[in-house]
């Protein structure tokens, strides 16, 4: 993970962009893995850690009835927390992440180990759905900050 956070921090440097991140399951997770880099100042803007429907309607201005209708671990709410962290943040690169870390929380229709992570570069916008398997906490978080820097990187080349 850590030559991953590497790499996305000299790519962001050299292209002159600003990455921002919206977390839930991953509690800052994601953001601790590029500032743990040095030299990420000059591209991290902000990562908030918006784990309380409250704090993604306050803060992140997630429409409630989105939430209500959809749930927060939804395709919707992922969708609106990168838009609206997008407008917050003004970053080239905004980031958001939403799911069921476990152990408990999951429901048939929606079984922990499900991940939702939005990225949002200019006008491409990218929402992607993951089950992981092993649903232990601590995998689901890391699995999941993973997959988002790969998805980071991929939207960096």
């Amino acid at each position: 993970m850590k030559k991953l956070s590497q790499k996305i921090v000299r790519l962001l440097k050299k292209k002159r962009l600003k990455i921002s991140f919206a977390e839930s399951c991953t509690g800052g997770l994601l953001s601790s893995a590029i500032t743990s880099i040095s030299g990420s100042s000059k591209v991290f803007t902000l990562g908030l850690v918006t784990y309380s429907n409250q704090s993604k309607i306050n803060t992140l201005k997630v429409q409630k009835k989105i939430i209500m209708k959809h749930g927060a671990v939804s395709y919707e709410t992922c969708l609106s927390m990168v838009k609206n962290l997008n407008r917050i943040s003004k970053t080239n690169i905004s980031v958001s992440v939403t799911g069921i870390a476990g152990p408990k929380g999951g429901t048939k229709q929606k079984p922990v180990g499900l991940v939702f992570i939005g990225i949002k570069k200019g006008n491409k916008t990218l929402v992607k759905k993951y089950l992981f398997k092993n649903k232990k906490r601590s995998s689901i978080q890391g699995t999941t900050v993973n997959k988002a820097l790969n998805l980071i990187l991929s939207f960096l080349k």
